[in-house]
């Protein structure tokens, strides 16, 4: 039963009993076996693409070509060593720089260099016959130096035959070295086109004088290589625009005359690239990615930027790698001494690509920050605020609609200070605005010439206020971007006339779209910077259409990798000349550093209390009770600063209050304001004492 298979089964049935029946079933057919040659082939296929051949042959062609390479490297050096093409070159990237002077001085050492070349042709000319009459003149006074020199020996020792010894003495000298270079001659002969392989193979190898396939991959890619006019052209033409292309290899100095001097600009260099005609500026820009990769570098490492220049765009272009890293810590955090100034000061905000300090003025200019979200808008707007909080005149009603308690530290500093995401919070914020808009309005009806402190209204994530869907007694939306809607009406009233009398809003937003960032809100803010956004479209939002023509481009930052990378379009900050926006990366201030910051600013107030909500008129006010909570652990404070907490904490009944309607209502009190190093003032104790003493039917709070 050879090559059978046997198999036994147990059959069982209703009737039988088990049996145990033995089957044999033939074998099924072998496969055919695999041919030797397909075999082979699949082995040799193997061998061939096998990931240590292709690094052998790699290698092997490498130092092959480093001895063609160094060959035509060693030819090049040969040929502007006998030839003027060195001052010829020179000469080209001179004019094509613009350096005019520079280019007569090559101009004239090249003529210098052909003058001594044709002396020294000529000279090659007669240099047979007088070399020939000096070799007579000197063969001939050297036998007779050598046979005088014999004569004056024999003379000495009295020996006839000394006269010819010098003269064999030169001769076996000759002799010797004929036979020292027969010996020699044959092994150098064989060594010496090996050496000669050697010196070109090391010339070869030290330039990197192979095709980038065959190099080291850590060479083979070119990343971190410094840019210089020939990398700059090389990119430019193998972009893809055919005119641009064709009007390199036109030119006469193959495009140099395109680039203006490459500048080190911070952690990079900067070069202006005049295109020629038929090539407008944003061919070039459509293609960043694509011009950065010619360059070696990432796309995140060029930015394209356009200058006043007519055809001309503006490049920037990293160090490799140099963007990556983290700037230092801001100067309000070594700092302790510093101090802000409102009006003529700047807050250190960054550095710029350059790598200069990043300072804006804040003065009297609407702020407007969007981004996505976790990319540092929240840090980025809270160290402007941090900053104005060291000038003790500024005054800050604020309203973080994320509430995680970001702005917290700013409790005890800000006269209102509102956390939290719901509908409710959104209420709040907005009345707190419209409030502001009430003390606008009183600013500016006051007497002409009246200065007023600083007064910045802060909406964090103003996105969810926009797009709260809650409506008030009379129907009126809280959110929205129509007529009728509150808060939208709020921030454009203080747009429109709050810069006048120092009453300025600030604004941070997510993904800014015509839905949580109505235009007219958007257009209000004199300063809009953006961090990273998903499209072009939002970038236009975010910084306008003058700034994305103008080479803004927030939606190509990293998210997440260009955290705190803000691209800002203001008058408050010094862009470059024929610029219309600036990149900067802001310092990052942690909470426990902006914490410290703040403890320092609250040490240059008097004291102030925070409103954690803005109470509404629903009930009968008890001014009395209302003066002593805005006044709080003071000793004492100014009537107009009672008169501003009141109108912040109820609008609607004390937004229109005088000093006169102060003074009556605390007239008879024994609380009656006074005063203090010549300003008028309210005192804790005076208040206090009067709520104790005051009548059972609150006839002392009656208004």
């Amino acid at each position: 039963m050879s090559g059978n298979v046997v198999h036994l089964h147990k059959n069982t049935t209703p009737t039988d009993p088990a049996v145990t029946t033995l089957t044999v079933v033939p074998d099924l057919p072998a496969a055919p076996p695999v041919p030797l040659w397909l075999r082979s082939g699949r082995a040799v296929r193997t061998a061939v693409t096998h990931e240590a051949t292709k690094t052998t042959a790699r290698t092997v062609a490498r130092h092959s070509l480093y001895i063609v390479g160094g060959a035509r490297i060693m030819g090049r050096r040969a040929w502007d060593s006998r030839t003027t093409a060195r001052y010829e070159r020179y000469m080209r990237t001179a004019e094509a720089a613009g350096n005019f002077e520079a280019a007569a001085e090559w101009e004239e050492r090249g003529q210098r260099f052909r003058d001594a070349r044709h002396r020294r042709r000529m000279d090659l000319l007669h240099s047979p016959l007088d070399a020939a009459k000096g070799a007579a003149v000197s063969a001939g006074m050297g036998v007779g130096g050598l046979v005088l020199l014999g004569i004056a020996m024999a003379i000495a020792t009295k020996d006839a035959t000394e006269v010819v010894t010098p003269l064999m003495a030169v001769i076996k000298f000759i002799n010797l070295l004929i036979t020292i270079v027969q010996v020699v001659w044959g092994p150098a002969l064989t060594i010496g086109p090996f050496l000669a392989l050697l010196a070109l193979w090391s010339v070869g190898a030290h330039q990197q004088a192979a095709p980038q396939w065959a190099l080291p991959a850590g060479v083979r890619s070119g990343e971190g290589e410094p840019i210089t006019p020939s990398i700059v052209v090389k990119a430019l033409r193998d972009l893809g625009v055919p005119a641009l292309r064709r009007a390199i290899q036109e030119m006469g100095d193959a495009g140099a005359s395109m680039l203006s001097p490459i500048v080190i600009a911070g952690c990079g260099v900067e070069v202006d690239v005049t295109l020629p005609s038929g090539v407008s500026t944003n061919e070039v820009q459509n293609r960043r990615r694509k011009l950065a990769e010619n360059l070696s570098r990432h796309e995140h490492e060029v930015f394209i930027t356009i200058p006043q220049a007519a055809r001309t765009v503006r490049l920037w272009v990293a160090d490799s790698g140099a963007l990556d890293e983290p700037i230092g810590p801001s100067p309000l955090a070594t700092d302790d001494t510093m101090t802000a100034d409102y009006a003529k000061g700047k807050a250190p905000w960054g550095q710029d690509l350059r790598g200069d300090a990043a300072a804006l003025s804040l003065y009297q200019r609407h702020l407007l920050i969007t981004g996505l979200s976790n990319q540092g808008k929240t840090v980025a707007l809270r160290s402007l605020a941090l900053w104005l909080s060291l000038d003790k005149s500024v005054q800050f009603l604020m309203g973080d609609l994320k509430g995680v308690g970001d702005w917290a530290m700013f409790d005890g500093l800000a006269l209102t200070l509102i956390q939290g995401p719901t509908d409710e919070h959104v209420i709040q914020v907005t009345e707190m605005v419209e409030g502001a808009v009430e003390e606008m309005n009183r600013r500016i009806q006051a007497p002409p010439g009246t200065t007023f402190p600083p007064l910045i209204v802060l909406v964090d994530e103003a996105q969810v206020a926009f797009m709260c869907p809650a409506k008030d007694e009379d129907k009126r939306p809280y959110g929205g971007a129509k007529a009728n809607s509150r808060y939208f009406m709020a921030v454009r009233k203080i747009h429109n006339q709050g810069r006048a009398v120092n009453v300025l809003m600030w604004q941070g937003t997510q993904d800014p779209t015509n839905e949580n960032l109505p235009k007219l809100v958007r257009e209000g803010a004199h300063t809009r910077a953006s961090l990273a956004l998903g499209t072009e479209s939002q970038a236009r939002m975010a910084l306008g259409d003058k700034a994305v023509d103008g080479g803004a481009a927030p939606n190509l930052l990293r998210p997440g990798l260009d955290r705190g990378t803000l691209v800002v379009a203001s008058d408050g900050i010094t862009i470059p000349a024929g610029q219309s926006s600036i990149t900067v990366r802001t310092h990052y201030i942690d909470d426990d550093t902006a914490e410290a910051i703040t403890d320092r600013a609250k040490a240059l107030r008097d004291g102030v209390t925070t409103l954690h909500a803005i109470e509404r008129d629903d009930e009968e006010r008890d001014p009395l009770a209302d003066i002593a909570h805005v006044i709080g652990d003071a000793p004492r404070l100014r009537t107009q600063d009672v008169l501003k907490r009141l109108s912040v904490l109820n609008p609607e009944a004390y937004g229109t209050w005088s000093p006169v309607d102060l003074t009556r209502v605390l007239d008879g009190t024994g609380a009656e304001p006074y005063k203090s190093d010549g300003r008028m003032v309210v005192g804790r104790d005076h208040i206090t004492r009067a709520l104790a003493h005051r009548d059972a039917d609150g006839s002392a709070s009656d208004a």
